[in-house]
């Protein structure tokens, strides 16, 4: 080709990316990439072949792109083609995108998927890039002599080249590849305007750091008795206060703790402070409990186990573990019996996020839980669906039947909480209460709670002046 260049101005630095990609380290050695890594067609560069020393960038490609295509309706040709033809029609769609786009390194990752990495002068040739692919696709294929339509989604990321590490431009692509699934539409990343709260392999690094450094703080939520209409407990939330990245919320950091080996000290820490606070607002005359979330890796260790329970008993606060069922399903013999070992140690269990995930009743009836949380999915729309209120009903009079205590989480509306009144809901925790606070407001809000008559205890937290929140 000479120096004749692609209309896109596509071009790939094969070095560094493409050996990761292949799953195999600079060294040689075999690595383990973010997802199962294989070449199943002459498509895919052989990681052997490429120039390792090659580490030239050309000035005016300044930006790196992954894209990762997958065939969306794979299953039902498959049906119609067989097995041994589906197999293939990975490397027919491998052909006929690399054709639109000859400049550009494809590889076949899986059964119905391709990858594809290339360079560009900016985040508009991802843009083209996928105009031009789309457009290639739309022409329908020849399968043994007739035609079917291959329709695809289409996930992808590019960055600034050196802005960020091969790897997460990988991750970020197959994040929205996820994304794109669901919404059936292509997913374009711009790592540039990003929020760097999601570079997750710069946060692995700086997690364990952020713990000693004390860049991790606490806010509570409480959750208000419906017929008492008082405080019974709190959820502790932890937070990471980034120097430089400010707020990173636990969406962003607990599975980046979790994939570093790194929640089990999260959590002890979090212990810690909840047992000192515990206790200073059970000074003030309010001894709550207070619940920590524990992550489902956490009931299978058993190092965790037995220094969560020693924090416990020698805190002297009255201390309770939320976990999910989705955490017990993994390995419901391990976690039910360290669950045990928990309440015995007087802990109390509840169940968070019930309905969220794949609801056992086999094993509910086997947890030694004293609350069961239902999933805010079910209750935001509580007043306006018709299906939620029999799900909500019918899960309290379960858990109530099996000697269990019900908290409904995101209630938001005194229509809610009317309604789960009505239902027997026995506490309710969300913005219609209060949303997340500092331990100093928790401690005020407490305070304020008893001083105040028992209507305006009614109220919602939303009436509270403006300086409350300033200071929460």
């Amino acid at each position: 080709m000479g120096n004749a260049r692609h209309p896109l101005s596509v071009q790939r630095r094969p070095a560094k990316a493409a050996l990761a990609r292949a799953g195999e380290g600079l060294d040689g050695t075999q690595i383990a990439g973010p997802i199962g890594r294989r070449s199943i067609g002459n498509g895919a560069p052989s990681a052997a072949s490429l120039p390792i020393s090659s580490e030239w960038v050309d000035p005016e490609l300044a930006w790196d792109f992954i894209a990762i295509v997958e065939i969306a309706n794979f299953a039902a040709l498959r049906r119609y083609l067989g097995r041994t033809r589906a197999d293939a029609l990975v490397l027919d769609l491998e052909r006929r995108i690399g054709s639109a786009l000859p400049s550009a390194a494809t590889m076949v990752i899986g059964r119905a998927t391709i990858e594809l990495s290339f360079d560009g002068a900016s985040f508009a040739d991802l843009d083209a890039a996928n105009a031009a692919w789309r457009a290639a696709v739309s022409a329908p294929f020849d399968l043994d002599n007739e035609l079917h339509a291959i329709e695809i989604v289409v996930g992808a990321a590019g960055a600034p080249i050196g802005m960020t590490e091969d790897v997460r431009l990988v991750e970020e692509a197959e994040g929205a590849l996820d994304e794109a699934r669901q919404e059936q539409r292509s997913v374009l990343r711009d790592l540039s305007v990003g929020t760097p709260a999601f570079d997750r392999l710069t946060l692995t690094r700086e997690l364990p750091l952020a713990i000693v450094n004390g860049e991790m703080f606490l806010q509570y939520q409480p959750k208000l008795h419906v017929r008492d209409q008082k405080v019974a407990s709190a959820e502790a939330l932890v937070r990471w206060q980034h120097p430089t990245r400010g707020l990173i919320l636990p969406s962003d950091f607990i599975t980046v703790a979790e994939e570093a080996r790194q929640i089990s000290a999260l959590t002890l820490w979090t212990l810690d402070e909840v047992i000192r606070d515990q206790r200073t607002i059970a000074a003030d005359g309010h001894d709550l409990t207070i619940f920590v979330n524990i992550s489902g890796q956490l009931l299978g260790d058993r190092a965790f186990v037995e220094a969560a329970c020693e924090k416990v008993r020698n805190g002297g606060a009255k201390i309770g573990f939320e976990i999910t069922e989705t955490a017990v399903i993994r390995d419901p013999d391990c976690a039910i019996a360290n669950l045990k070992v928990f309440a015995d140690e007087g802990i109390t269990i509840a169940i968070d996020d019930y309905g969220a995930g794949l609801s056992s009743l086999a094993y509910l009836k086997q947890l030694p839980a004293r609350e069961l949380k239902i999933d805010k999915m079910f209750v935001l729309h509580l007043t306006s669906s018709n299906r939620d209120p029999l799900i909500v009903r019918s899960t309290i009079d379960l858990a109530h039947a099996l000697d269990m205590e019900v908290t409904a989480e995101g209630v938001e509306t005194q229509a809610a909480m009317a309604l789960l009144s009505v239902m027997g809901c026995d506490m309710i925790q969300g913005y219609l209460i209060s949303r997340p606070v500092s331990i100093d407001a928790f401690r005020r809000y407490l305070r304020d709670d008893v001083a105040r008559p028992l209507e305006e205890a009614r109220q919602s937290m939303f009436k509270r002046p403006a300086t409350f929140w300033k200071s929460a």
